[in-house]
């Protein structure tokens, strides 16, 4: 009894922070004393509030109060250190914030509790769980890290211990819903099922982790493609600038257009790149907290919390496709030269040039769309084809307004197909092909190439 007294009357000079006994404690304003270090180190958490609140009432205080030693307390803590009254026995570990409290502790103070029977269903401190490993019947106990997750192991139908898994229905139950609602469904044991979904959650972390390293990839590819398309712009608008102050009076507005054309591009792509680095950065973080969450889960021993909360963590997460990344250190350079065709044809520039420059700086992307998958997308990008008589090769015969070649048949082209094993035919396309001018070549094999001399 005397030895309780003593640990009751110590309990009131213990920091309600640290829960050890107070070391230069020091009062607040609402009267209540902590550890110097412990309530200067919440405190410090609430610098940037600007508020300060005492840890057990909640008063709070604004600006931050001066601490003072309280010395008359300070020698009270001493006396007791000086008479051997240390804080309580190692064995006597209160449960904090978060522990989980043992369920035969009486009084305001419970013991922290080291295990949780299965069996049982309690929570058990160190003195109260020697039961379990004296008392034969009760060694049979299943007995895991406490946990506060055990009323999950209840029936909520029959108050009953889970123990058996539903793979017709994917849930546990007990043995009553095992003769009475699921009767002739597929049932195994919780410890045999969560055996084999271990198996299954490794492939799953496996597929979660490379999932990662595809999104940070694609996360440092973009953010490159970012930063390459800034100093782009910049050296761009810089060397128009340099360029534009060069030219005569005249051609001052167009300069202003110019640098406003990047300079809207460059927003506009950044802004959709700032979109999808926030989309890319959520998922990584997703991804990275349901791999942490699927880690915990496999080092859990509770079977029922694992099966119940497996299924909604292994889940692939829906994700969108993200559209194609440029990366190229001049995003802007087909600018730089339309800029000086401007210099040395500013008549040209002024009547006609302008759309081509307009054109070329709206050709930057960084982000491609999506490669057309079906039919009616790959038709959007179709054009005419124009071929060009000039450059045509003679034996190549052009009809339909240039737009059909066909195998000469004088005797010359003829001739010509049987002193060569291979003839590419070939002629260039007159017209703007998606912004750029490009050769369009049609290679075809004639049936004399088979044929010897």
């Amino acid at each position: 009894m005397a030895q309780q007294g003593i640990l009751l009357d110590q309990d009131q000079f213990c920091c309600s922070v640290c829960l050890d006994l107070l070391k230069e404690p020091v009062a607040i304003p609402c009267g209540h004393s902590y550890c110097r270090s412990c309530i200067e180190g919440c405190w410090d958490q609430d610098d940037l509030k600007g508020v300060y609140s005492c840890p057990q009432c909640r008063q709070t205080f604004t600006p931050r109060p001066d601490l003072r030693k309280n010395n008359m307390l300070a020698e009270v803590v001493e006396k007791l250190k000086k008479t051997g009254l240390q804080a309580a026995p190692p064995d006597l570990c209160y449960a904090g914030p978060g522990d989980v409290a043992c369920d035969f502790c009486t009084g305001t103070r419970k013991q922290k509790a080291l295990m949780s029977c299965l069996v049982c269903l309690v929570s058990s401190c160190k003195t109260h769980l020697q039961p379990h490993y004296s008392v034969p019947a009760l060694k049979k106990h299943k007995l895991v890290k406490a946990s506060t997750q055990l009323q999950e192991n209840i029936c909520s139908r029959h108050d009953e211990l889970l123990k058996i898994y539903c793979r017709t229905d994917q849930n546990c139950i007990c043995y009553l819903c095992m003769v009475d609602d699921h009767k002739g469904h597929d049932t195994v044991s919780a410890a045999a099922e969560r055996t084999e979904k271990q198996s299954q959650l490794g492939m799953s972390q496996q597929k979660l982790q490379q999932r990662i390293q595809e999104r940070e990839k694609e996360l440092k590819e973009l953010q490159h493609a970012v930063e390459s398309l800034k100093h782009s712009a910049q050296a761009t608008v810089e060397d128009s600038d340099r360029i534009f102050t060069e030219l005569i009076h005249s051609i001052e507005r167009r300069r202003s257009e110019v640098k406003e054309l990047i300079r809207d591009q460059e927003k506009a792509q950044v802004s959709q790149a700032d979109g999808l680095l926030e989309q890319l950065e959520q998922e990584i973080a997703e991804l990275r907290r349901r791999n942490a969450d699927l880690e915990q889960l496999s080092h859990t021993e509770d079977h029922i919390h694992f099966l119940q909360s497996y299924q909604s963590l292994s889940s692939p997460s829906v994700s969108s496709d993200l559209p194609s990344i440029v990366i190229h250190p001049q995003y802007f350079g087909d600018v730089n030269k339309a800029v000086s065709d401007v210099r040395e044809k500013l008549e040209d520039v002024l009547k006609g040039e302008w759309t081509k420059i307009s054109t070329t700086v709206n050709s930057v992307d960084v982000l491609l769309p999506p490669e057309p998958k079906t039919k009616e997308r790959f038709l959007q990008y179709s054009c005419p084809l124009i071929l060009d008589p000039n450059t045509a090769q003679k034996s190549l015969s052009l009809s339909e307004g240039n737009r059909k070649g066909e195998e000469g048949t004088g005797r010359e082209g003829r001739k010509k197909i049987t002193r060569s094993s291979r003839r590419t035919w070939e002629g260039l396309r007159r017209e703007l092909t998606t912004n750029w001018e490009r050769p369009s070549q049609i290679r075809t094999t004639s049936r004399t190439e088979l044929s010897t001399d």
